[in-house]
């Protein structure tokens, strides 16, 4: 199903022309008003696409489609092993649904522009009401369900909602989590107090309505359905918090014209996917990934897209994700290394995958960290089919680096790598000077402006911070990654420039050091910190998490990592401890919360962060570090 244009002409294309290239991908499109002025700039400078042009995006993911002969098919299959759910959407209901809650949304005031907050977990009505705030030009912004109240408290003051949409509640493997108290506690202690908590129930857990605030997600369904709204394509769409933050957070912006454009022809390019193929993308639609390849890219498509509410283990075992490709018939699965690693680590022999027909199964698509080679190799060799591994932030919305699966003479992905510059990104890799690092070095990964359509055009309020992207490097946009390229062209990005440790004056990546690691076959994932140490500034020590059914002692285990890092990188690493652990903090996207963990293991203060899926991970680690008198004194795992 490739196209015919080959990625390096249309690489080419993109870098020499890119507002020809990306008028050309807008014709894909249906424009209330086809825009003219294709790439120009705002009053602060920044770089926007299609001005002048108008659209809607609800309308693009449901009413085009309904009206171009696909309102029978599905456009959403919700499967839930938690409530034990299944259900299908068709385009036709889908848009039904979707302009009802916009009509319900509006008689509650939601106008033009005003702020929503979506609590929810992985279900249908958040969905809903993701496309029924953009089909009346309402900015979403969707934040966990069951996020600690202060921080949805300081999400709140930020983005000033008019209306709050929540479920009662949510549910992790056997536990419920009523969502409505921490909505309560959130709204008490806000500035802000939105004018209205619309609250979907749920079978298993029922929230008490407050009077003339809390309105029922059901009787919004009662409204009479509304037309889309046709907005500026420079209208932000949503805002989506990053993670990890204090204070206020950076809510970046998503704005109509640009996101479907360049999602768009994502799905096509990048991720091979056809109208009416299906697509399993095992994420959360509180994150980037969940937004772009959840609900709108495969809407925009006119795909079906899979949304899974549970984990990739014990709902009800590590087959949970085979199941569903083999179930629903999926082309494209797209997951974090995370899951495959949490899978790998249950069934280290794959034999819960050799229980489905996986022959609908095309491509295998890895981001969120970095995949080391093992889990890379593991996932190949279990599946049949290319896995790739791909690089892109919640700032850029959509892949940077990948091997583009839709595209002719495109370069196999590569174990380690991310691939190779998306059309539209100019990635360059450069020292602290600014300077192009030549072929193996590692430096600081950049992208030159203008950055492509779908992009972050700007912080939500707060454009100084915003600069702070561009400030490093005038003319690029700082990823805030280190990476390396190699001779062949393929990049390779080794994590946060945080995750770079100075062994007495020597600079080494963790992500090298905890490749190595996860190649040891009883290891199924690690963690590599750079702790302080007198003499030599910083040195490695290993969190790994052994696989299941493996039997091997600490002081073993550690002599052989020791004696690979050696081998690998030798004497100057300075790698001499490992320790094994249960379990690894995590966000709930899967990211390894490494910067949390080393200030742990320093003694620092931190403030314990708020997309951590489990704190007490953090008092398991400290006891195991001071087991082996790792690390500097301990106050608390909780400092201020």
């Amino acid at each position: 199903m490739k196209r015919a244009c080959s990625y390096a002409a249309a690489h080419a294309a993109s870098l020499a022309d890119p507002a020809g290239f990306w008028a050309n991908q807008a014709a894909h499109l249906h424009w209330n008003k086809a825009p003219r002025e294709v790439l120009s700039q705002d009053e602060n400078g920044h770089f926007r696409w299609f001005a002048d042009g108008e659209m809607n995006t609800a309308f693009l993911c449901l009413d085009y489609h309904v009206q171009h002969g696909r309102a029978d098919q599905p456009a959403l299959i919700y499967d839930s092993p938690v409530t034990h759910t299944l259900r299908t959407y068709t385009y036709a209901e889908l848009l039904d649904l979707t302009a009802r809650f916009a009509g319900g949304l509006r008689e509650l005031g939601v106008q033009l522009g005003d702020r929503v907050i979506i609590y929810m977990p992985n279900m249908p009505e958040a969905v809903v009401a993701m496309l029924a705030c953009a089909r009346i030009g309402a900015i979403h912004s969707v934040v966990f369900g069951g996020f600690a109240p202060h921080e949805l408290a300081v999400r709140i003051d930020d983005a000033r909602p008019k209306v709050i949409v929540c479920a009662s509640g949510g549910m992790e493997f056997d536990r419920i989590i009523p969502y409505k108290p921490l909505v309560d506690e959130a709204r008490a202690s806000a500035t802000h107090q939105p004018a209205h908590v619309v609250v979907c129930q749920r079978p298993f857990v029922k929230a008490e309505l407050q009077p003339e605030v809390d309105v029922d997600f059901d009787t919004l369904l009662r409204a009479e359905p509304v037309p889309a709204v046709p907005v500026p394509a420079t209208h932000p769409l949503y805002i989506l918090y990053t993670s990890g933050t204090t204070g206020r957070p950076k809510g970046v912006v998503r704005d109509h014209g640009g996101h479907a454009v360049a999602l768009r022809f994502s799905m096509e390019a990048i991720y091979d996917l056809a109208p009416g193929e299906v697509i399993f993308t095992g994420s959360d639609i509180g994150w980037a990934v969940g937004h772009s390849y959840i609900v709108y890219g495969p809407l925009l498509r006119g795909a079906t897209t899979v949304l899974f509410e549970g984990k990739p283990v014990r709902t009800p075992d590590a087959g949970t994700f085979w199941r569903l490709v083999s179930q629903h018939r999926a082309s494209v699965m797209f997951t974090a290394p995370t899951a495959i690693r949490a899978i790998k680590k249950e069934d280290p022999d794959g034999a819960l995958a050799r229980q489905y027909d996986l022959s609908s199964l095309r491509h295998l698509f890895l981001a969120g960290e970095r995949c080391d080679p093992a889990t890379y190799e593991w996932a190949r060799q279990v599946l049949g089919v290319p896995v790739i591994d791909h690089w892109w932030q919640t700032e850029s919305g959509w892949p940077m680096l990948a091997t583009l699966a839709g595209l002719e003479g495109m370069p196999p992905p590569r174990a380690g790598s991310a691939g190779h510059p998306v059309p539209g990104y100019d990635v360059h890799i450069l020292d602290e000077a600014g300077q192009p690092q030549p072929a193996g070095i590692t430096g600081l990964v950049a992208v030159k402006l203008p950055l492509p359509p779908g992009c972050f055009p700007t912080l939500w309020n707060d454009t100084e911070r915003y600069q702070a992207y561009l400030e490093p490097f005038p003319g690029y946009y700082f990823s805030g990654d280190g990476g390396y390229r190699d001779t062949e062209g393929y990049t390779y990005i080794m994590g946060r420039v945080d995750d770079v440790i100075n062994v007495a004056g020597h600079r080494l990546s963790t992500g090298e050091i905890e490749e190595i690691l996860a190649a040891h076959p009883a290891v199924a994932e690690c963690a590599v910190l750079g702790i302080a140490d007198a003499l030599k500034g910083q040195i490695p020590v290993g969190l790994v998490v052994l696989k299941d059914g493996h039997m091997i002692g600490e002081e073993t285990l550690e002599q052989e990592l020791v004696a690979a890092v050696r081998a690998r990188i030798g004497a100057v690493a300075c790698f001499r401890q490992a320790v094994a652990v249960k379990r690894l903090p995590k966000t709930r996207s899967g990211k390894i919360l490494r910067k949390t963990l080393r200030q742990l293991a320093d003694g620092e203060a931190f403030a314990l962060p708020a997309t951590i899926d489990d704190p007490l991970i953090l008092d398991e680690i400290r006891a195991g570090l001071m087991r082996r008198g790792i690390g500097l004194a301990f106050e608390s795992t909780t400092a201020a």
